[in-house]
């Protein structure tokens, strides 16, 4: 695989420095740029994060004295020099989506981390293992964007990414009808740690603004088809969610109630888990975990804090598996929500992208 050169848009944020480490000795990705708002640019890194590196490791050496370009001004620039872009910035929805597609139509693809374009119908929100032939889309993209090479790829909200792999198997074999799901999110899913919001300790907040909507309508697109120029999203299973904001660093959990038209043997369930790989799998993308989805059999597992890393935070762990007494099974699942859940997946992503030749 040829080296890529990529930029950084969002660089300073968190999601943006998970990037930077994710990305810092990345085999088949080279960082030349990193870039974020006007009041960064012209700075180096260090300068720019002041004290605000939010990582439990030191910053990578190899950024401190790069130059921040303005992500907004400077695209034409940023363009020409990389490959593509991972995308993490922190502005409204409206401005997130007109500048992603100023970088795709400047010939620079775009795999982003935020929400603006998930429900785009002809951008494609992947999760490798689950989705892929979803990348497809991006033709008929590019042939709306007028653009050869340019095009925008999402990953899909945090939050889901603990709970709808544990589904997704199970959807074509036994017809998962109706999902029930509560998610405990982690803080730095808001981009805070606890130095920065202290309100959050010994804390929980049963609201997360968006959230909820985004936690029942956006697994209906990654289980949706491609029809003609857009993906149309799936009419089931259906999902309510509630969302609500616990004391914890770092880790989704979700806990799930399900009904399905077929019921399954509940050692049928787990065996499917334990088995299922996806196409990341099948390639060996360099981020890809070897067991995408682990089953633990212990009654107080899986936990945030043992867990969450689980295969370098790229795997999700499923626990306490039983039958429920108005739904089918109920069962609890936890996923890393800024390496699996965000600039994790997003790496995972381009690796898909570039192994199936939409980056060249």
């Amino acid at each position: 695989m040829k080296k890529y050169k990529v930029g950084i848009i969002g660089a300073t944020g968190m999601v943006g420095q998970r990037f930077a480490l994710l990305l810092a000795d990345h085999p088949w990705f080279d960082v030349t740029v990193l870039a974020a708002s006007s009041r960064s640019a012209g700075q180096t890194y260090k300068e720019a994060l002041g004290d605000r590196w939010c990582m439990d490791v030191p910053t990578p050496e190899k950024y401190l004295d790069m130059t921040i370009l303005d992500a907004e001004k400077d695209i034409e620039k940023i363009a020409a020099s990389v490959d593509f872009v991972f995308c993490a910035v922190n502005l409204s929805k409206a401005e997130t989506k007109e500048l992603e597609e100023k970088y795709a139509k400047a010939e620079c693809p775009v795999v982003s981390n935020n929400s603006a374009h998930r429900m785009t119908a002809d951008v494609p929100m992947v999760v490798p293992e689950l989705n892929p032939e979803h990348i497809e889309i991006i033709h008929s993209q590019r042939k709306r964007l007028g653009t050869k090479r340019g095009f925008i790829a999402v990953k899909s909200n945090c939050s889901l990414q603990s709970y709808v792999p544990a589904l997704f198997p199970l959807h074509d074999k036994y017809t998962v009808k109706d999902v029930v799901v509560c998610t405990y999110q982690a803080i730095s899913g808001a981009g805070k740690t606890f130095e920065r919001w202290p309100e959050m300790v010994d804390n929980v907040i049963p609201f997360i603004g968006g959230e909820e909507e985004k936690s029942e309508k956006e697994p209906l697109k990654l289980w949706g088809k491609i029809v003609g120029d857009e993906i149309v999203s799936a009419t089931e299973p259906h999902f309510t969610a509630q969302c609500i904001r616990v004391p914890v660093s770092d880790g989704h959990m979700g806990a799930v109630f399900v009904r399905f038209e077929n019921k399954p043997e509940k050692e049928d369930m787990i065996k499917m888990w334990k088995e299922f790989k996806g196409r990341a799998q099948e390639l060996e993308l360099p981020s890809a975990p070897k067991q995408f989805l682990h089953y633990f059999e212990e009654d107080n597992c899986p936990q945030t804090k043992l867990h969450r890393n689980l295969e370098n935070g790229m795997a999700v762990s499923i626990g306490r598996l039983r039958e429920d007494s108005q739904y089918d099974y109920k069962f609890v699942c936890l996923a890393h929500n800024t390496l699996r859940g965000a600039a994790g997946g997003a790496v995972l992503l381009a690796e898909l992208l570039c192994a199936e030749g939409y980056m060249d």
